[in-house]
């Protein structure tokens, strides 16, 4: 679904960019009621303790780099958070090859939770500019500052989450490093 999305939402037609959005919901909404039945029904796979977080990395990273394109959002706030995520996204492959996964700090699910909020805001706004907003509405800039007023929380929960990752995982991290400078 997310090539689907970023075609769409590049567009830059009205219609095109809603469809994008309940796109991006419907993957936002799938992927929630996947993890949820693993974790209820006891159907938890390390193919899926894999798949499911880099799923989750690519059709988020993609709605922001999006977004950058469409200057909603500063490019170097994207930069932070991919590179954090693939960073922990290459240590978790390896914890759970190693047998020892590393479990979602609090900061984390706090991140992600931002993250998803704002993306959702995005594309209301980008729907509600389409739609309602007359060309020159002073709610316009209100809303675009509380934006980047999200961002920039985002982009500070995940430095302070990848922080804590790290700390907390150093034996492993340092583990890995060494593993893939010998590779």
């Amino acid at each position: 679904m997310t090539p689907v999305f970023i075609v769409l939402i590049l567009k830059k037609s009205s219609s095109e960019q809603l469809i994008a959005s309940m796109i991006f919901t419907l993957a936002a909404l799938t992927d929630w009621y996947d993890g949820w039945y693993a974790r209820k029904f006891g159907v938890i796979t390390r193919l899926g303790q894999f798949m499911d977080p880099l799923a989750d990395k690519i059709l988020v990273s993609s709605a922001l780099f999006v977004f950058a394109a469409l200057d909603y959002i500063f490019l170097w706030m994207v930069w932070v958070i991919v590179i954090r995520d693939a960073v922990m996204t290459f240590n978790r492959i390896f914890a759970l090859y190693a047998g020892k996964p590393i479990i979602t700090h609090v900061l984390a699910k706090w991140k992600t939770a931002a993250q998803m909020v704002t993306i959702f805001m995005i594309l209301a706004y980008i729907n509600w500019r389409n739609y309602y907003a007359p060309p020159e509405s002073v709610y316009s800039a209100q809303y675009f500052d509380f934006i980047g007023i999200s961002m920039l929380i985002v982009t500070t929960l995940t430095i302070i989450s990848g922080v804590f990752y790290v700390v907390e995982n150093r034996d492993l991290l340092l583990s890995s490093f060494r593993k893939l400078v010998r590779w």
